[in-house]
C-alpha cells in the first residue's frame, strides 16, 4: 500500500465520481481506477458499491477512510515537524478573527509580526465567531482572534486579552446626541438596528439590552457593524455597538453606556493539545502579550 493511493482513494471517497476524481488528481480515469482496484485487493474487500458509472462508499470503504484520513494527517504531521526542525523560523500560520478586528487591529499587530517572524507566511479567515469555531475544529485554521467559544468536539483554549467597550450610537439629529452618556433603558421603544441573529455580537448585544429591560424593535438586522452604523447615521434608529475603526465617517453621535459595563471579551482560541509547531508556539505567545499590552488597560 503506498500513500498515493490512500490521497486517491480519499478523494474519490468524497466525490464518489470517478470521473471528477481523476479530474481533480489530474491522471486519467482508467490509471485511477487500476489504483482503487489495487488498493481494495489489497484490504480484501471491495470499498464501493458500483451502479453502473455511479459509485457509493460502502462499510468497508467508510471504515478505510476514517483510517485512511488519519494516516495522511499523521504522514503530513511527520513532515511538518521535520521541517520544522530542519527550517526553524519558518512556515506557515493560518490565523482566523472576527470581522471587527480586520480594520486595524490585526493590520496593526501583523506589521510588529513581521519585525519578529520575518520568514513565517500566513494565511487569514476573517468570519464570525461561530463559522471560526467550525474552521478550528476542522484544522482549517490555527488559532483565531475571536469572543469567548466553546467547542463540542474538540477542547477549546481560549484566552482572555482585552475588553472592549460597547456605545450606543445614534443619528446626529436624535434627542440623546448630546448627551455625554447614557442609561441603556433610555433607548427602550427606539427603532433599533442589530447584527444578525446567529453572531456572537449580537447574543452580547440582546444579553445588555434584556438586562437594561429593553425589548428592542428590531427593524433591521446587517452582517456587520458598518452596515449597523450606515443605516443608524442614515436616521433609521438607533444600535449598540463596539467602536471601531471608521465607524465615526457616519453621520452619528457615540455615546458611552454609566449606569452598566457594556463590554465584550475578545482573546486567542487554539485546540488544545493539537499540534503546533516550535515557531507557531512562540507567535502564539508574541500576539498574546502584544495585544494585552496595547488593548488591556486594566
Amino acid at each position: 500500500m503506498e500513500l498515493q493511493q490512500l490521497e486517491y482513494f480519499r478523494v474519490v471517497a468524497n466525490l464518489q465520481h470517478m470521473t471528477r476524481a481523476a479530474e481533480t488528481l489530474n491522471i486519467s480515469q482508467p490509471a485511477l481506477s487500476k489504483s482503487i482496484a489495487h488498493l481494495e485487493q489489497e484490504v480484501g474487500a471491495p470499498l464501493f458499491d458500483r451502479q453502473g458509472r455511479s459509485i457509493v462508499l460502502n462499510r468497508y470503504g467508510q471504515m478505510m477512510l476514517k483510517h485512511a484520513e488519519h494516516m495522511l494527517q499523521e504522514w503530513e504531521k511527520a513532515k511538518q515537524e521535520i521541517q520544522d526542525l530542519v527550517s526553524p523560523g519558518h512556515g506557515e500560520v493560518t490565523l482566523g478573527f472576527i470581522h471587527t478586528l480586520g480594520m486595524s487591529i490585526v493590520p496593526e499587530l501583523m506589521a510588529e509580526v513581521r519585525k519578529v517572524f520575518p520568514h513565517l507566511n500566513f494565511t487569514f479567515s476573517q468570519s464570525t465567531s461561530l463559522r471560526l469555531l467550525r474552521q478550528l475544529e476542522a484544522g482549517e485554521v490555527d488559532m483565531c482572534l475571536t469572543q469567548p467559544i466553546q467547542s463540542t468536539t474538540v477542547q477549546v483554549k481560549w484566552r482572555k486579552l482585552w475588553s472592549e467597550e460597547l456605545f450606543v450610537i445614534v443619528p446626529k439629529n436624535h434627542r440623546l446626541a448630546a448627551r455625554a452618556s447614557i442609561a441603556l433603558h433610555e433607548i427602550a421603544g427606539e427603532p433599533f438596528i442589530s447584527i444578525r441573529k446567529g453572531n456572537s455580537l449580537r447574543k452580547i448585544i440582546d444579553h445588555f439590552l434584556q438586562k437594561a429591560g429593553v425589548t428592542p424593535n428590531v427593524i433591521f438586522s446587517g452582517e456587520e457593524v458598518h452596515t449597523v452604523a450606515g443605516f443608524v447615521g442614515a436616521g433609521h434608529g438607533v444600535s449598540l455597538v463596539p467602536k471601531i475603526k471608521g465607524i465615526d465617517q457616519y453621520h452619528l453621535a457615540t455615546i458611552p453606556v454609566h449606569d452598566m459595563k457594556c463590554e465584550r471579551d475578545i482573546g486567542l482560541a487554539v485546540v488544545e493539545g493539537r499540534y503546533l509547531s516550535p515557531t507557531t508556539d512562540r507567535f502564539v505567545d508574541f500576539i498574546e502579550s502584544y495585544l494585552q499590552a496595547k488593548y488591556n488597560k486594566k
